[in-house]
């Protein structure tokens, strides 16, 4: 707004002066100041402590992009480390795998081996029973008939002889010791 009242002021022939100060006007006012102030500012070594404070900033900078660096570099070397680790332990898995199966196939065979020799004692176990029953029952059939036959013997001798022929056969078999 008061843009406007100077357009319109100098719209109606009215002229401003410019304000000075020993002579000098405000434009020349400003510039000595900025002078003075830009020459105490290198007095003040304003400029050395700005770039000194630069200087470390930038060394902070270039320290923790070092640090950072090395510290992806740590980074890779773990992470390598790991997959290694990782590997090995996939590898080592396998092995145990492979072993295990192996182990499986053994005591299975062993197993199978074992079922077979088992079933072959107990197989001859059984025909060693069944082979001594056969002789139990020979026996018995052999002493059965062995005694049938003494019985049927005595029931001969007895029907066909007698007293006077057991004294015979007696006498006759005194005389064949004593001959001898």
């Amino acid at each position: 707004m008061a843009n406007v009242s100077i357009i319109l002021s100098e719209a109606a022939g009215e002229v401003h002066a410019d304000p000075t100060a020993f002579g000098l006007d405000a434009t020349v006012w400003v510039s000595i100041a900025m002078l003075v102030f830009l020459g105490i500012l290198v007095w003040k070594k304003v400029p050395a402590a700005i770039g000194a404070m630069l200087d470390n900033k930038i060394a902070e900078i270039s320290k923790q992009l070092k640090e950072a660096e090395q510290l992806r570099l740590d980074a890779e070397s773990l992470k390598a480390e790991y997959e290694a680790k990782l590997a090995r332990a996939a590898k080592e898995a396998d092995e145990m795998r492979a072993r295990a199966d192996a182990e499986a196939e053994a005591l299975v065979a062993k197993a199978k081996e074992d079922a077979t020799a088992l079933i072959a004692r107990r197989k001859q176990m059984a025909e060693d029973r069944i082979a001594a029953a056969e002789a139990n029952a020979l026996a018995e059939v052999r002493t059965a008939a062995a005694k049938a036959a003494t019985d049927a013997a005595a029931r001969l001798i007895a029907d066909k002889h007698d007293a006077k022929a057991d004294k015979a056969l007696i006498d006759d078999a005194i005389a064949a010791v004593t001959k001898g």
